[in-house]
């Protein structure tokens, strides 16, 4: 197998500016770095990555915990940071909370450096004292938008304004009795999607009318198709639907059709997430997309640049708003 020195000697450069290269360090000169690339090349030079790590006091491992492998967002979000983190050679131990905060607390207690380098995490019940259970020395990063206040990074998107521009897409349809399914009373999420929704109505200067707002205590399709049919069954039902999720708009629209009521021409529909399912189903979804990618990079770039840094240790949090669209479909056409 080639060695260091002989990437060094083909490549004309010395053994350190080879280690550089390798070690994706930004400060090497452009004709240095192309020539070793171009020696890695031809040599196949492949680093021992244990033997790196072991010099380096690291794992080589990431933690990624999530609430729910089987809603499709936390899915899709799992094979993108699995990606990420593999173009810095990087593994990653996926643990499921299923949103409580006993299984959340017990997952943060039970990681430490010598199982994992970092740990990004997508809690949905946590308080801000919980975190006192994961060790100081590992840098953690937090998806989505729990509301807890703890001074560590955070990547997500503004889910005010997201939900502000879905129920505005249906005033601007010249829909007034516009609902939301998926209000919850300790997520964070729900919490923000639900202050978008009335931002857009008190805009539009729509009355905010309470039965008109749904709970979900969880984010599944049975749950969207329950609270759907329920509001088909007011005196007067709404003409429009945001949604807290893909999960529950897809439920929504199957309650939808089996009361013989058409979407989008009777009760337009969005949702949020953009699943993929959501552009398959009957009719095609309009929907919230956040850029799931750009999610997943951020997060693995803030823990890279925190485990490059001394650890991290002094540097001040950060808050990463990520972009998103709304996908029109067929649901609100």
């Amino acid at each position: 197998m080639a060695t260091l020195k002989d990437v060094a000697r083909l490549a004309g450069v010395s053994v350190k500016t080879v280690s550089n290269v390798v070690n994706g360090y930004e400060f090497v000169k452009p004709d240095n770095r192309r020539r070793v690339e171009e020696a890695l090349a031809t040599t196949g030079y492949r680093p021992n990555i244990g033997a790196r790590n072991l010099r380096r006091g690291r794992t080589g491992s990431l933690a990624l915990v999530l609430p729910e492998l089987s809603i499709p967002y936390f899915g899709e979000m799992a094979g993108l940071v699995l990606e990420a983190a593999g173009e810095h050679e990087w593994n990653v131990l996926i643990e499921q909370t299923l949103g409580t905060r006993d299984r959340e607390r017990s997952t943060l207690a039970a990681l430490g450096p010598h199982m994992i380098d970092a740990a990004i995490v997508s809690p949905e019940a946590l308080h801000a004292r919980d975190f006192d259970q994961l060790d100081p020395g590992i840098p953690v990063v937090m998806l989505g938008e729990h509301s807890v206040d703890v001074p560590i990074d955070h990547v997500g998107i503004d889910n005010v304004l997201a939900a502000t521009v879905a129920t505005s897409h249906l005033v601007e349809l010249g829909r007034r009795r516009i609902a939301a399914i998926g209000a919850h009373p300790y997520r964070g999420t729900a919490t923000q999607r639900l202050d978008g929704y009335r931002a857009a109505l008190t805009a539009a200067g729509l009355p905010l009318r309470h039965e008109y707002i749904v709970q979900a205590l969880n984010y599944h399709r049975r749950d969207g198709a329950d609270a759907m049919a329920h509001l088909l069954s007011l005196p007067e039902p709404p003409d429009a639907v945001f949604c807290f999720n893909d999960l529950l708009a897809i439920g929504a629209l199957r309650a939808a059709a089996e009361h013989g009521v058409s979407v989008p021409r009777d009760v337009a529909v969005v949702g949020f997430d953009n699943n993929e399912e959501s552009a398959y189903s009957m009719p095609s979804l309009t929907t919230i997309a956040p850029d799931k990618a750009a999610i997943a990079h951020s997060a693995v770039d803030l823990i890279r640049r925190r485990i490059n840094i001394n650890g991290g240790q002094n540097l001040a949090p950060e808050d990463v708003q990520t972009p998103f669209s709304l996908e029109i479909r067929e649901s609100t056409r």
